[in-house]
C-alpha cells in the first residue's frame, strides 16, 4: 500500500519509506492511501479470539500488502506478549487497563511494534545506523527506549522537557544507557517536538545521518494503538454486553490514540462515538465549539503526558473527515478539566468503588460519568499505572501507592542526560557531531 502526505505536496510512498523516514518531504504526516474494511463475520468470531489473533488480522488487514503473514505475526506476537484487559469500574463504565507491558504505559503497544517493524526494514534494507528522535511529556519516551533498547543498527535520542516529566517516568529512559541517549531540555514538549520536526527538515543534517521518529506522526507507531480498541470491543462482547452502544473516551494530548481508534472504526469496528478528553491544554475541545483550530503554547498540568499546545495529529483527523468541522462532531465530542476536577474524580473514585484511576485515566472517567447516557457502554483508556506518578497519586488520595517490581526496577539506575537548550542551532550542532 502506498502512504501519502497529509499536505498534499509529496509523492507517495512504501510503508518501508513510511517508516523510515517518519515525516514526508512536504512536512506533513503519512497516511494510509486506502483505510481496508474488515469483513464483517469477523466480528461474530472476535469474542473467541485472543489478543494477538486479533491484532494479527488488523495488521494483515493494513499491512499486508507489504510484509509476509510469518514475519508480522512474528512481530505481532513479540509486541503484545501481555494482557489488556477490560475492568469494570462502575455500572455501565469499563476501564481499558493499557499497562500492563513492560514500562506500565499504553505506548508499549506502538512503541514495541515499530521497534521490530523498523528492525525488520532496517535489516532487509542493509544500512548502517538509523537514528530515532523521539520528544516526550511522559510515557511516549520510556516505551520507545525500552521498546527499541539493544535493537541492532537503531541508535534512539528521547527529547524531554526539563522538570516536566515524572521522576519515575523520567528514570524509565535515563537509566538505560547502551544505544538510548537522553536529551533534557530546558522547555515544554512544544519544543522538544519542534526539534524533532526541524531536524527532519534540515538538510545537512539528512545527508550526514538516517534520521526517524518514534512518536505518533510514524504510521508505525500509531496504527497498532487499534488493536486494543478491536479488543476492548471483543471482551464486552464476550460478557455478553449490547455492542451497538460503545462510547469510548480517550484522554487526548497529541492525538496519536485517538486517530488510531477512529481509523479501526472507519475499517468497520462499531464503536458509536469517541469522547477526546482533554486537560487545560483543550485545543481540540475549543476547535469542535468554534470551528477554528488555534494552536498555542501548552501549560503544566498533573495529567503531563497530555500537556500539549499543538497536537500534531489534529493534522490526520482533519484528512480523515475531509477538513468537515460538522463530521468530526458528529463522531467525536470534547471535555476539558483543570486540575482540580482531575484530582477530584481520582479521590472520589477511589473512595468510592476502590478502582485508582493514574490522573489521564481519570481524564477519561470524568468524562463518562458527565456524559455517558444510561442505555451506553463507556470504554475509557487508563494509559498508564498509576505509581508512574506516585507524589501526585498519593497526595490525592492521602494513601502510599505501591511501585510495581517493573517500575522499581528502573529506579535503581543512575541517571545520564545530555542538557540542551531548545534552540535548533545547538541541537543540530549536537547531532552533528556525535
Amino acid at each position: 500500500m502506498q502512504y501519502y502526505s497529509t499536505n498534499g505536496d509529496s509523492s507517495k510512498v512504501s510503508l518501508q519509506e513510511a517508516v523510515v523516514h517518519g515525516l514526508a518531504s512536504d512536512k506533513g504526516l503519512f497516511m494510509p492511501e486506502v483505510i481496508p474494511t474488515i469483513p464483517k463475520a469477523f466480528f461474530n468470531n472476535i469474542a473467541e479470539m485472543s489478543l494477538q489473533d486479533i491484532a494479527y488480522v488488523v495488521a494483515n488487514t493494513l499491512f499486508g500488502q507489504d510484509i509476509d503473514s510469518k514475519t508480522l505475526k512474528n512481530i505481532v506476537n513479540e509486541t503484545l506478549n501481555f494482557d489488556i484487559p477490560l475492568v469494570n469500574v462502575e455500572g455501565n463504565k469499563y476501564s481499558l487497563e493499557l499497562f500492563h507491558g513492560p514500562t506500565l504505559a499504553f505506548k508499549d503497544v506502538g512503541a514495541r511494534f515499530m521497534a521490530r517493524l523498523l528492525g525488520h526494514f532496517n535489516q532487509r534494507k542493509g544500512e548502517d545506523v538509523v537514528n530515532v528522535l523521539v520528544a516526550t511529556s511522559g510515557d511516549t519516551g520510556s516505551a520507545v527506549a525500552n521498546g527499541f533498547l539493544n535493537v541492532p543498527g537503531v541508535r534512539v535520542f528521547v527529547l524531554y522537557p526539563k522538570g516536566k516529566v515524572s521522576h519515575i517516568q523520567e528514570c524509565q529512559f535515563t537509566t538505560l544507557g547502551a544505544n538510548i541517549t537522553a536529551l533534557e531540555v530546558n522547555g515544554t514538549f512544544d519544543d522538544c517536538q519542534a526539534l524533532v520536526k526541524s531536524a527532519f527538515m534540515d538538510k545537512e543534517l539528512n545527508e550526514k545521518m538516517q534520521l526517524t521518529s518514534a512518536n505518533s506522526i510514524n504510521v508505525a507507531r500509531f496504527l497498532p494503538q487499534m488493536f486494543y480498541y478491536f479488543y476492548a470491543y471483543a471482551q464486552l462482547a464476550k460478557m455478553g454486553k449490547p455492542l451497538d452502544k460503545i462510547v469510548v473516551s480517550v484522554p487526548s494530548g497529541n492525538f496519536g490514540n485517538i486517530t488510531a481508534g477512529l481509523i479501526g472504526k472507519k475499517m468497520g469496528l462499531p464503536i458509536k462515538r469517541f469522547i477526546a478528553a482533554n486537560n487545560k491544554n483543550d485545543i481540540f475541545y475549543q476547535y469542535l465549539q468554534t470551528g477554528e483550530y488555534s494552536p498555542r503554547a501548552s501549560v503544566q498540568t498533573i495529567a503531563n503526558a497530555m500537556d500539549v499546545g499543538a497536537p500534531s495529529n489534529f493534522a490526520r483527523i482533519l484528512d480523515l473527515y475531509k477538513n468537515s468541522h460538522e463530521a468530526i462532531s458528529a463522531e467525536i465530542s470534547g471535555c476539558t478539566y483543570d486540575d482540580n476536577q482531575i484530582a477530584e474524580t481520582l479521590k472520589e473514585t477511589y473512595q468510592k468503588t476502590g478502582y485508582l484511576l493514574d490522573p489521564h485515566g481519570a481524564v477519561g472517567y470524568r468524562s463518562l460519568l458527565e456524559g455517558l447516557n444510561d442505555d451506553e457502554i463507556g470504554v475509557f483508556l487508563e494509559t498508564a499505572h498509576p505509581a508512574k506518578f506516585k507524589e501526585t497519586v498519593e497526595n490525592i488520595v492521602g494513601e502510599k501507592v505501591a511501585i510495581p517490581s517493573k517500575l522499581a526496577a528502573f529506579m535503581k539506575g543512575q541517571k545520564s542526560t545530555v542538557k540542551m537548550t531548545s534552540s535548533f542551532a545547538s541541537f543540530k550542532k549536537y547531532l552533528m557531531n556525535i
